[in-house]
């Protein structure tokens, strides 16, 4: 995998020290906040998909479709809110503040850190596993 993230334990950068992501939280907040829209399988497929102005991407095709590599900083944007998608209606999560927290710093695709949430860095560490090859 040439993503910086592995499904053996992706590390953290907070305060000075590491910390070992939660794969399992991460699948548990995609199973109750994102499943509706993109699938339960995360291929776009969700029982909701069907009333979006813009059908939800097949999640597991994000590495592929970025040359090898998971796109870290695109997709924590897209998930915190950064990088808002209009066909939404507002910035996702249309949960508001729910992924928001003390913020920490993910080590991007690029080497440089990203600031985020816990809830979304378990979430993008979930996302990671689903990818093909």
């Amino acid at each position: 995998m040439k993503g910086f993230l592995s499904m053996t334990g992706a590390l953290l950068l907070a305060a000075g020290g590491v910390v070992a992501q939660d794969l399992a939280e991460g699948a548990e907040l995609y199973a109750r906040h994102c499943a509706t829209c993109h699938g339960a399988e995360a291929t776009g497929n969700g029982p909701m998909a069907p009333v979006l102005v813009l059908q939800p991407p097949d999640l597991t095709v994000l590495s592929a479709r970025n040359e090898g590599v998971f796109p870290v900083t695109r997709v924590v944007m897209r998930i915190d809110g950064r990088d808002p998608l209009v066909s939404h209606g507002s910035p996702m999560p249309v949960y508001g503040n729910f992924f928001e927290g003390e913020a920490l710093a993910l080590k991007s695709e690029t080497g440089q850190p990203v600031l985020t949430s816990p809830a979304v860095i378990d979430l993008v560490t979930y996302l990671q596993s689903l990818q093909d090859g």
